[in-house]
């Protein structure tokens, strides 16, 4: 819309620079972690409000367990004062003795009377607990949202912290509820004023052991760089008089996508908890994910007390009490995190997974694979699972599907032919293709291929003892009886074995078709004695030199191999043709 005439327009940024932290040098830079923080899960709270469809009685029930089992102490359960659900939540936990004795649970609340009250009453029967209470410290908050001065802001944090110890103390729970206290939108308040909040909250808690009063400094929304948030956390410990007394929590949400990295960084300034979720469930974009920061230390050797190695059944536990899949590449849990589908990348997993022990010997390492920063298997992953084939995915990708979902071992000259017969199937569908589908390309491709050359009869004749190691006593002959382009034919063959026969019979007795015999080998597929025999045969065509291969497979192992060699055959000849 047009501005009115004779207006000066008044021209300012839209988003703000965020002002610097008036931190002399960055000194918790230089720092490595060497130990994981205090974790504290909010899925049942923050997590559980953000979701389209609030979980059932039921399933937070399952979730709650689901977290116990991973191995969080601390978990934020729920807003008792908001609904009669969550009151009788905390109620039913409480009742029913389903608290692990070294979990505490924790419960939010704002700071007014009536809700400070329920939520006290939510507890009776702890044995103990976290209270939580927040209040927003920001300018926008105290300006825009409630009207408020930092003064009264102030007294409305020190009031509400003084009701709840006198609550505390009127339903005999005294000694047995830790005190958690946070000036929601830390990051976007002025920091001095919320130190002195703080302070001034933590002399009305009174004395403390430190693990039983929490200062939890929020990233409620996420409109910093992630050092920002570490130099503020930073500042606050160098500045805060009672950290002596005090464990500091941070609390982040990934409206900018960094979450982790804020979190990380707030650690190494000297955040000594940090609360999340499992996948980042949360408000807008959710929270910091806990899954990967804490296996993000996990692959440092940082012992993180949380037990992620059957990431599957946590993946189907949260998704169905969220109703929110985990996204296929999510890190760590996600149905592609460790999948490769280039060509080039399939076959470096391939040979790295191969060569582990070698990768051992020389980084002194006990996991060393391109492309797999982690052992997939830590988190419960199975390796036949990494690599997946589709149009981009090269022979060494679709080699390894082959030998380890169903143990069929091509030799390497054959590779660029399966690849190149499996690209153009995936090619003409346009999608990915399972295990059984690259199989089906396979055999249809290469095995017992039908052609000029039908087999309609053989029997190998020795004639002498192979095991002789003279040249004479290895010798064995072949009678074959054969179509070739529909004209029978009976012909005899001798070599150093039964292949060698056979190509000699149809190169140089019948001169049927001139060809070099490349490449030969053979393996028992299972090991009862019904099992079938496999084989290799790469020919190459005499005409321009190029390399077919064949696959035969047989309960005869000889047949097999004689099947290998006329499906090579057949290859070559009917390309030749077109």
């Amino acid at each position: 819309m047009k501005r009115p005439a004779g207006k000066e327009e008044i021209k300012m940024m839209k988003y703000p620079i965020p002002e610097k932290i008036p931190v002399q040098n960055r000194e918790w830079l230089n720092r490595e972690l060497t130990k994981a923080p205090i974790w504290c899960s909010v899925d049942l709270r923050d997590g559980n409000q953000a979701l389209p469809m609030p979980m059932n009685p039921e399933k937070k029930l399952e979730y709650f367990q689901l977290l116990c089992a991973i191995g969080f102490k601390e978990i934020e359960v729920s807003f008792p004062s908001a609904s009669q659900d969550d009151f009788d939540f905390v109620r039913n936990l409480i009742e029913k003795k389903l608290i692990p004795s070294d979990v505490r649970i924790s419960v939010l609340t704002q700071a007014r009377e009536p809700l400070i009250r329920r939520t006290v009453e939510s507890l009776i029967g702890v044995d103990r607990a976290i209270l939580h209470l927040y209040v927003a410290t920001s300018d926008l908050h105290e300006r825009i949202v409630f009207g408020k001065t930092h003064e009264e802001t102030l007294n409305m944090a020190v009031e509400g912290t003084k009701l709840v110890r006198r609550f505390l103390k009127e339903y005999g729970l005294e000694g047995k509820i830790a005190y958690e206290f946070s000036p929601e939108e830390f990051t976007d308040s002025d920091l001095d004023y919320v130190i002195e909040v703080c302070k001034a909250v933590k002399e009305a808690w009174g004395p403390s052991a430190k693990h039983d009063f929490i200062a939890n400094l929020p990233q409620t929304v996420e409109r910093r760089p992630p050092h920002h948030y570490a130099d503020m956390i930073a500042y606050f410990i160098e500045h805060y008089p009672y950290m002596s007394e005090t464990t500091v929590s941070v609390h982040s949400h990934n409206d900018q996508g960094c979450a982790v990295a804020s979190t990380e960084f707030t650690i190494m300034a000297g955040a000594e908890r940090v609360e999340g979720t499992l996948f980042g469930h949360g408000e807008r974009t959710g929270n910091v994910d806990i899954c990967t920061l804490a296996l993000n230390l996990a692959s440092r050797n940082i012992p993180t007390g949380l037990d992620f190695s059957d990431m599957p059944h946590i993946v189907k536990v949260v998704e169905n009490a969220t109703g929110i899949d985990v996204h296929e590449r999510h890190p760590y849990a996600g149905q592609l995190a460790f999948t490769a589908f280039s060509g080039s990348h399939q076959d470096a997993i391939r040979k790295g997974i191969d060569r582990l022990e070698d990768a051992r010997k020389i980084f002194h390492v006990q996991w060393k694979v391109p492309y797999l920063h982690i052992d997939p298997a830590d988190v419960g992953r199975k390796y036949e699972k990494l690599i997946r084939i589709n149009s981009q995915s090269g022979k060494g990708g679709v080699a390894y599907v082959l030998e380890h979902d169903f143990d069929i071992y091509p030799p390497k000259g054959m590779h660029p032919e399966i690849g190149s017969a499996v690209q153009k199937y995936a090619d003409a569908k346009g999608d990915e293709l399972d295990a059984s589908e690259l199989l089906k390309v396979f055999n249809e491709t290469f095995v017992n291929v039908k052609g000029p050359f039908e087999l309609l009869k053989f029997s190998r004749i020795s004639k002498g003892d192979e095991h002789d190691e003279s040249k004479e006593g290895a010798l064995v002959e072949v009678s074959l009886n054969l179509k070739f382009d529909n004209e029978v034919k009976e012909i005899r063959g001798v070599g150093n074995g039964p292949i060698s026969a056979t190509v000699h019979a149809i190169r140089n007795e019948a001169k049927l078709y001139y060809f070099i015999l490349e490449d030969f080998s053979e393996k028992t597929l299972g090991t009862n004695a019904d099992a079938e025999a496999i084989a290799f045969v790469g020919v190459r065509r005499k005409s321009d030199n190029t390399l077919f291969y064949g696959v035969g497979e047989h309960q005869n192992i000889d047949l097999a191999a004689i099947f290998a060699l006329f499906s090579a055959l057949n290859r070559a000849i009917l390309n030749e043709r077109g």
